[in-house]
C-alpha cells in the first residue's frame, strides 16, 4: 500500500514529467496541513516548498527532542532560531547540548536563524537543498 511518502518519492522523481502536476495538486489537497508553532516555522516551510524540496514532517520527536522540520528517511532536520529564544547562556548550552544528544542518536542537524531566512531567503534554501542532497549521498539514498 503507498503513503503518501511513497507518492512525494515518486513526484520528486518524475518532476515536469505528464501528470504530476494533477498528482501534486490533489496531494495538496488530501494532505493535512502541518502543525506548526511559529510564523518563521510557516514561511520556511512555504520557501521550502516553492524550492521544490521534499516535503518534511515538523513537531517530530527524536531522542526526546521535537524537531522544527525532520526528513526521518534522512535522518536530517532543521531548527529555526530567533534570537529572542537564547536571551541568556542557559538556553544556548541547553542548545548545544541537544545538537550533541541528536548527534549521538544519529540526526544531522543544521539552523537557520529568522535573521538569515529574512535577509537571504534564497541562500538559505541553496544551502538546505545542498545539504539534504549532501544527507542522501552519506545515506546512500540517491
Amino acid at each position: 500500500m503507498f503513503d503518501l511518502a511513497d507518492f512525494r518519492s515518486v513526484l520528486a522523481r518524475n518532476r515536469g514529467h505528464r501528470g504530476s502536476s494533477p498528482l501534486e495538486r490533489a496531494m495538496a489537497i488530501y494532505e493535512p496541513p502541518r502543525f506548526t508553532r511559529s510564523e518563521l516555522e510557516r514561511e520556511f516551510l512555504r520557501l521550502l516548498e516553492a524550492s521544490g524540496q521534499p516535503r518534511p514532517v515538523t513537531a517530530f520527536n527524536v531522542a526526546g527532542y521535537e524537531l522544527d522540520v525532520y526528513w526521518p528517511e534522512l535522518r536530517f532536520a532543521v531548527e529555526l532560531d530567533v534570537y529572542a529564544t537564547h536571551g541568556s547562556h542557559e538556553p544556548f548550552e541547553e542548545d548545544r547540548r541537544r545538537d550533541e544528544d541528536l548527534k549521538l542518536a544519529g540526526v544531522e542537524l543544521t539552523r537557520v536563524t529568522g535573521h538569515r531566512l529574512e535577509r537571504e531567503p534564497r541562500q538559505v534554501m541553496d544551502r538546505v537543498a545542498r545539504l539534504l542532497e549532501q544527507r542522501r549521498r552519506q545515506l546512500g539514498t540517491w
